[in-house]
């Protein structure tokens, strides 16, 4: 049973989908806790109403990023995580922390990377007029949006599109394919040869690579 601990500062909609996948499928993994940077953040209630143990870090009182991150790994690591699972934490994490969890650490970026790394992507699409947008479920590495990439969704973009509805759309993009991604990875699954990431399935849960599921 492997240890899936999820780091987040809002809603939760991903760490949901996770657990809803989690539990329905069976994985052979249990969501050990839940981590925020945000003490008002609503996924907390959720999942402690779940009876998930909950860690709360401000970044009030450290001295510098690396001061958090290192106080943050102790606390993790008291979960004995195998895979942690980033689900819109809003913190960008030292070299040291994403080295110590290297090749266990995962996150969802909205959008085809490695197009439009960084922030306001939805607008940024728009803005360079673009047929089609999407999600990406990476390894993390130091580097931001950068790391070795294990699964994709195609969201075409609207012609009535606003950053809003494109983003609304992502996010259902996001929710399938995250829970998947995942799931072959405390499966062993996920196989890392340079910067491919090789994924062996022998399951019909492909779904998520058409953009006809998201249009």
């Amino acid at each position: 049973m492997k240890n899936i601990v999820i780091l987040l500062s809002g809603r939760g909609s991903n760490m949901r989908a996770i657990l809803k996948a989690c539990e329905a499928q069976r994985w052979p993994a249990r969501i050990a806790a839940v981590v925020s940077n945000r003490a008002d953040a609503p996924a907390l209630e959720f999942a402690r109403a779940r009876g998930i143990p909950t860690i709360v870090q401000t970044a009030a009182g450290f001295a510098s990023r690396d001061d958090y991150d290192a106080a943050l790994q102790r606390q993790i690591d008291a979960y004995a995580p195998d895979v942690l699972v980033l689900a819109g934490f809003m913190r960008v994490l030292s070299a040291a922390f994403t080295g110590h969890y290297a090749g266990r650490l995962l996150n969802v970026h909205p959008s085809l990377l490695p197009s439009f790394a960084g922030l306001h992507t939805h607008q940024r699409v728009l803005d360079a007029g673009l047929p089609v947008h999407g999600a990406t479920v990476h390894f993390v590495t130091a580097e931001l949006d950068a790391g070795p990439v294990i699964a994709q969704a195609v969201v075409p973009v609207r012609a009535d599109d606003d950053a809003e509805s494109l983003a609304a759309r992502v996010l259902r993009a996001e929710h399938l394919i995250y829970p998947n991604a995942v799931r072959w990875f405390v499966e062993d699954r996920l196989t890392v040869d340079g910067a491919r990431v090789r994924a062996r399935l022998d399951y019909p849960d492909t779904q998520w690579l058409f953009a006809t599921e998201f249009a």
